[in-house]
């Protein structure tokens, strides 16, 4: 009994520990000027930036891409906003 608690503690904050290690990012494609919001990015040997986009669940690659770094907030914002309105 003792040993189960012990591991679902353990688990539990392992848990925790990765869901604070997350970061988020604003990708740009600097050609249409659009912007997409991810949390995992695959650099490939060409260069390119590779990506799911959170906001529409397609998968993206773009050859010459800004990648800013943003706040859980301001991705949480973005993902909630329609990709029209274009947030910041």
């Amino acid at each position: 009994m003792l040993r189960s608690t012990l591991l679902a503690f353990v688990l539990a904050l392992g848990a925790i520990a990765l869901a604070g290690c997350t970061s988020y990012y604003k990708v740009t494609d600097p050609n249409t000027g659009r912007s997409y919001y991810t949390t995992k990015m695959k650099d490939m040997k060409s260069g390119a930036a590779k990506f799911e986009d959170e906001r529409t669940k397609t998968e993206v690659t773009i050859q010459n891409s800004q990648v800013e770094k943003i706040t859980k907030d301001q991705y949480e914002a973005a993902i909630q906003a329609s990709p029209t309105t274009r947030p910041t």
